[in-house]
């Protein structure tokens, strides 16, 4: 195996993590000498409130500190952000968490008085981590849903925004098809978000318009017809929309349709939508590629084709890094 960049580097990082990110925690260390797993005791009352004890903080003065974490629900954001909150005050060198998934950043707009921001809310609590003896709060968050959400936090955190891109075209560089790849994106916003990582590979743009009380996918730009055609998002929740430009892409002469996406959200089980059953259903997504951002999706779609996660693990370690 290839070694990570964090491993010809020097900073010694002592890396914590939420029990539903052990595996991806244990792969970040794999990637590197320089990162040491710590652990946390995650206990609760019989009240049902948490219980924590973090094993060893009398040893994490003077040291660099990262915690991975997962919101995946509200019943978990709690203790973590307890967690959160406290390990910069053990008079660490650095605090870093890494929040792959922002999970409620498709909630950022005010539309109607008395529409609740969440999105803004969450930002609001991760700005107010306490500042470390280092200095404020490296925050790691990938392909973030609405670009302007950058801008949500203070100035007591430092975002790092980075971006799955980077493995989805290492990995399109390895299809025995690779010479063949057009690039589509389900709407003007992804192609906002990614068209610049991705400006090797020809484009294909949808765009969703309304026909009464539908929404309805059209073919806005680009010609998929003989190609392998690949749809990249961000995240996927129900995946109504990527079924429709499936068929849409289909009907448009396309050889293969493929799917990616940072974070496969996936409530309610919706992936099942995906696996191959049958003939038919092995036609319509060939590859569906997804990161290890969420957890709890990436053990529900283990070994069911047409999934294959593409890890985080090297890119988190190399931000540990900074």
């Amino acid at each position: 195996m290839a070694l990570s960049q964090s491993q010809t580097k020097n900073k010694q990082v002592h890396l914590f993590y939420c029990p539903e990110c052990e595996d991806l925690a244990r792969n970040v260390a794999a990637q590197s000498n320089s990162i040491t797993l710590q652990t946390i005791k995650w206990r609760n009352f019989d009240d049902g409130f948490p219980n924590l004890y973090i094993n060893n903080a009398q040893d994490l003065r003077g040291q660099h500190v990262a915690f991975l974490a997962s919101f995946s629900s509200t019943g978990v954001i709690f203790e973590q952000l307890s967690v959160t909150y406290l390990l910069p005050r053990l008079f660490v060198a650095s605090f870093t968490l890494v929040l792959p998934f922002f999970p409620t950043g498709s909630f950022e707009r005010m539309e109607d008085e008395g529409d609740v921001a969440t999105a803004f809310t969450l930002s609001r609590m991760l700005t107010n981590i306490p500042i470390s003896r280092g200095g404020p709060t490296s925050l790691v968050i990938y392909d973030i849903h609405a670009l302007q959400e950058r801008f949500y936090f203070g100035d007591h955190v430092l975002p790092l925004f980075e971006t799955g891109i980077p493995l989805l075209k290492q990995r399109l560089h390895q299809l025995p098809d690779a010479d063949n790849i057009v690039v589509a994106f389900p709407d003007d916003g992804a192609w906002k978000r990614f068209h610049k990582l991705l400006d090797l590979f020809p484009m294909v743009v949808c765009t969703k318009v309304r026909e009464g009380d539908k929404r309805i996918v059209r073919l806005k730009e680009g010609n998929p017809a003989g190609r392998h055609v690949v749809i990249v998002d961000d995240l996927v929740q129900s995946g109504g929309t990527l079924i429709e430009c499936q068929k849409l892409l289909a009907a448009h002469g396309a050889a293969k349709v493929s799917a990616y996406v940072t974070h496969g959200v996936f409530p309610k089980r919706s992936w099942e939508r995906f696996i191959h059953k049958d003939e038919v259903s092995e036609k319509a997504f060939a590859y569906f590629w997804i990161t290890d951002s969420c957890p709890l999706t990436v053990k529900a779609i283990a070994n069911k084709a047409p999934f294959e996660v593409l890890s985080l693990a090297a890119s988190i370690a190399d931000a540990l890094q900074i």
